[in-house]
């Protein structure tokens, strides 16, 4: 009977172990998987920053980005996004720890400190737009609306993932599958904050030389 119970053990042992190797191994998949779309993506905003290098002179007669550019607000949108890059760091600590109070906490300050970003963007826009400098006044305005807006669209959409993200935690706590998701949208979160360092650099402090 002792033998029977000890090879049932070790026999549930083996399962357990191999089931939690084939997670691991869909996990890394699934990792690399959202690699190549990020390479994807990449080439998107790289066909999006070309047009916008050829374009940006054509004005038509109208403004240019020294006249309409604010660099401290745009600072502050900035400091916000990247900031938040840190608070994700933070909360994906917490989740390789397991820890549900903390992956949560810093989620949702992620989560703030990106609506904070998101809400200075749209305000810009529709501060241009008011003006009369929207997108159809020149080709240099199409390009720099094309160009800041995709990555807001981004943002945007890492928000709504995030936020789904934080009722999985809620209702399934840290499990292999959650926390690899969770992974996955850290690359994505910090491929956006890179990608607007560009944008910053570009679009803005170029623009106002």
């Amino acid at each position: 009977m002792n033998t029977m119970t000890e090879a049932a053990y070790l026999a549930d042992k083996t399962n357990w172990q191999a089931d939690d190797h084939a997670h691991h191994d869909t996990g890394d998949n699934t990792i690399f998987g959202f690699w190549i779309y990020l390479m994807t993506d990449c080439l998107l905003f790289a066909s999006v920053f070309a047009t916008y290098a050829v374009l940006f002179m054509n004005t038509a007669g109208g403004v240019s980005g020294r006249d309409i550019f604010e660099l401290d607000y745009v600072a502050i949108e900035t400091a916000a996004l990247l900031l938040s890059s840190i608070t994700y760091g933070f909360a994906m600590i917490g989740a390789h720890k397991q820890n549900r109070a903390t992956t949560l906490g810093w989620l949702l300050v992620t989560f703030a400190l990106g609506a904070v970003f998101i809400g200075m963007e749209v305000n810009e826009f529709h501060h241009l737009i008011a003006e009369g400098n929207g997108p159809s006044r020149s080709a240099f305005l199409s390009s720099f609306f094309a160009l800041v807006g995709m990555h807001g669209l981004h943002v945007t959409a890492g928000l709504i993932w995030m936020a789904v993200m934080m009722l999985e935690v809620v209702k399934r706590g840290l499990g292999n599958q959650t926390v690899t998701r969770l992974s996955c949208l850290s690359l994505f979160w910090h491929f956006l904050d890179i990608v607007w360092v560009c944008v910053f650099s570009v679009v803005y402090l170029m623009g106002v030389l």
